[in-house]
């Protein structure tokens, strides 16, 4: 029984199937983080012969001598096996001292209490809590239930199934709120397209336009293009761009014109060949086709507007997706702000929800959410876009700290809490 490194091969047979898979854990996620200073170990431990667990762990060094190490999503290992557990830690302890570890970091892939669609408590659903306190029983302290996003990952997500499904399932399970929106982008044309690498720069510029607008922090466009680079050629890692055509909108908008004023018309021609017109109903139906006409009419200024202002083409929105293991997740995107009233995310998530229906993937992940389901919290409204397409909240158990040096550990804390301080300090006499 022991714990030793693995080749890239091995750790990427052994995660991939593995029931906690995540794009996290995958050699891919280590390499792109060995970009930005974080050094990867691919570890696996034995037992009998047999590779039973492990984990991809970023380790880096810190001014105080001593390296943290983070197992993002991790470990790949049977929870409920407390056996199995006691015995990794205890050697994974040893190998931490043996590569001057201060403390280790992990949020484990695993859902702390199953919830419904309202991010209700499954009643006899999955509990996960005995391997909360499994866990501190074995060192490591608990981060606690967390509702916001002080998680270096999201503690709550939310998920729609989407395997065996087909298209007409998706849309049953969806609120007929989306469904409509989905079905008016549908007659609007817009349509998704997977971009190619010459073009992450302009996904940038959404996601930097959206991180202004909604305040938050946005990467360099360095960091999506090692995203790709580490990612994309093993069919990991997607961009996808929403467009409308203006061109094709306006044909559409005309078509559909036409055939109100030929409605219209055909009314007018057949009143005056009979007899005994209900005229009350006749005017009622008259002004309910001019009622269509008019909207076509300004349908298609708006459309020509567009065209003048915007091109042919014009990119609204876009998102990048991670596909691995069991599940396509949504990991951030964004919308041009004069493009907003389109609604165009409702149809960019919808083309992956399809793919991961088509492709076999057991859930489409929305990802980050927050806990607090009373409408109280400032990103409720992003919760309630994403259960309209149907699904369950997902909460996980949180995040915990083995720590392995506690004298440094604690000058480390004190030093970053000062750090944060001086930061606040800083911006409030910027202005910031």
């Amino acid at each position: 029984m022991a714990i030793r490194e693995l080749t890239k091969l091995e750790f990427d047979a052994f995660a991939s199937k593995h029931e906690q898979a995540n794009f996290h854990q995958t050699t891919n996620w280590g390499e792109l983080k060995k970009l930005t200073g974080w050094v990867p170990h691919l570890l696996g431990y034995y037992k009998e012969d047999a590779l039973v667990a492990g984990g991809l762990f970023l380790s880096k060094s810190t001014p105080l001598g001593k390296d943290v190490f983070y197992s993002p999503r991790g470990f790949l290992i049977d929870y409920q096996n407390r056996e199995l557990v006691e015995e990794f830690v205890a050697e994974l302890k040893k190998y931490l001292r043996a590569n001057n570890c201060m403390y280790l970091k992990i949020d484990p892939y695993v859902i702390c209490q199953q919830r419904d669609l309202d991010g209700k408590v499954v009643e006899g659903g999955i509990d996960n809590r005995p391997v909360v306190e499994h866990l501190k029983s074995l060192g490591f302290e608990h981060g606690g239930y967390n509702l916001h996003y002080e998680t270096l990952q999201p503690r709550w997500m939310f998920t729609t199934p989407t395997l065996g499904k087909t298209e007409e399932d998706l849309f049953k399970q969806m609120e007929p709120k989306t469904r409509q929106l989905l079905r008016k982008n549908m007659r609007l044309g817009l349509k998704c397209r997977e971009i190619e690498y010459d073009e992450i720069a302009k996904f940038q510029q959404i996601m930097a336009k959206t991180g202004d607008r909604r305040e938050f922090f946005t990467r360099p466009v360095e960091y999506y293009q090692q995203m790709w680079n580490c990612m994309h050629d093993d069919g990991m890692f997607k961009i996808l761009f929403v467009e409308l055509n203006t061109t094709e909108l306006h044909d559409a908008y005309a078509k559909e014109l036409a055939q109100f004023e030929k409605e219209y018309q055909e009314r007018i021609d057949k009143r005056a060949k009979t007899k005994n017109v209900n005229e009350a109903k006749f005017q009622a139906k008259q002004q309910e086709t001019q009622n269509q006409i008019d909207r076509c009419k300004n349908k298609l200024v708006e459309c020509d507007k567009l065209k003048e202002q915007y091109g042919e083409v014009i990119t609204m929105g876009g998102i990048c997706f991670l596909i691995y293991g069991n599940e396509v997740l949504s990991l951030n995107g964004g919308t041009f702000e004069e493009f907003m009233n389109f609604q165009s995310a409702y149809t960019l998530h919808y083309e992956m929800v399809k793919y991961a229906a088509d492709h076999g993937y057991q859930r489409y992940n929305f990802y980050g959410i927050t806990g607090d389901f009373e409408n109280k919290d400032s990103q409720y409204g992003l919760y309630v876009f994403k259960r309209g397409f149907g699904g369950e909240v997902g909460e996980l158990i949180g995040e915990f700290d083995l720590v392995v040096s506690p004298f440094t550990y604690k000058m480390f804390n004190l030093a970053y809490a000062v750090y944060q301080k001086m930061k606040k300090i800083k911006h409030k006499l910027l202005g910031n």
